[in-house]
C-alpha cells in the first residue's frame, strides 16, 4: 500500500498553503489531504478550539489510515498541534511525522512578543493584509506566492489559537512519540529557539535545516521540502 499524507497548516493561513505538496504527491502517486483547522480557511466562521483542532487531525489521519500507512505533516501551529496529537495517549495510527517550523515552546516572552506583533498588524488598515502580501511578494517564489492567502486569513481566530497553544504539554508529548520524526526548519526561522531541546527530547528524530530560508520553509523552497517528504515516505515504505 502507498503511504498517505495528511497536511496541517499554520496559524492565519489554510489548507491552500499545501498546494505545491499536494501537486507533488499527486504526481508521485500518493494519497494526500490538507485539512482546514477550525476558524481557518473554509471554516473561518467557526470558533477555534483545541479540542476541535485535535479532532480534525485525528479524523483525517484515521480516515487516511483505512487505506494504508499515514505520514502526518504540520507547519508552525499545525506542527505543534500535530506533535501533541502524535504524542497523546489516544494518538491516531501514524507511520511517521514531519514537523516544519515548530521547534519552539509556545509560551513566555516569545509568545507575548508574537501576540503583540499580531495586535500591531490588526491595528493597520485591512488588519495588515496589504503588508502581509508585500512581505510574501518579496520572499516567496512566484509559483507559491498566492497559496498562503488563497484560503483567506484567519484574523479572528489567531489570538484564541495562540492563547490555546500555551497550554500544550509538548515535552510530555515529544517523549511519547515513537514513530519516525523529522524536524524541518529554515535557517533564519525564529521558531528554531528550542530546536536543541526538541531534538534532545526525541533522540531518534532527524533535524533538517534548509539554508537561506525563513519560517515559510514549505513555500520558499518547495522542491527541497518535497524532497524531505519523499525521504520520509521512502523511509516508511522500507520499514
Amino acid at each position: 500500500m502507498s503511504v498517505g499524507v495528511v497536511f496541517v497548516h499554520g496559524i492565519r493561513t489554510s489548507a491552500s498553503m499545501w498546494r505545491p505538496q499536494l501537486e507533488y504527491l499527486s504526481q508521485r502517486g500518493n494519497r494526500a489531504v490538507a485539512v482546514d483547522l477550525p476558524g481557518h480557511g473554509t471554516r473561518r466562521a467557526e470558533e477555534f478550539t483545541l479540542d476541535e483542532a485535535f479532532a480534525t487531525i485525528d479524523r483525517a489521519v484515521r480516515d487516511a489510515a483505512e487505506q494504508g500507512p499515514v505520514l502526518l505533516v504540520g507547519h508552525s501551529m499545525g506542527g505543534l498541534l500535530s506533535l501533541a496529537c502524535a504524542g497523546s495517549e489516544v494518538a491516531p495510527p501514524l507511520a511517521g511525522m514531519i514537523g516544519a517550523g515548530c521547534t519552539a515552546i509556545p509560551r513566555g516572552a516569545g509568545l507575548r512578543a508574537y501576540r503583540a506583533l499580531i495586535r500591531g498588524f490588526d491595528s493597520l488598515p485591512g488588519r495588515g493584509a496589504a503588508l502581509t502580501e508585500y512581505v510574501l511578494a518579496r520572499t516567496l517564489p512566484v509559483d507559491t506566492r498566492d497559496d498562503f492567502g488563497a484560503g483567506g486569513y484567519a484574523f479572528d481566530a489567531q489570538h484564541t489559537a495562540l492563547a490555546s497553544l500555551s497550554i500544550l504539554d509538548l515535552m510530555t508529548a515529544l517523549r511519547s512519540i515513537r514513530v519516525p520524526l523529522w524536524f524541518v526548519n529554515g535557517q533564519y526561522d525564529q521558531m528554531r529557539i528550542n530546536e536543541a531541546l526538541f531534538t534532545r527530547t526525541v533522540p531518534h528524530a532527524e533535524l533538517i535545516v534548509v539554508p537561506r530560508t525563513t519560517h515559510l520553509v514549505t513555500a520558499m523552497r518547495p522542491a527541497v521540502f518535497n524532497a524531505v517528504i519523499n525521504l520520509a515516505i521512502t523511509s516508511i515504505e522500507q520499514t
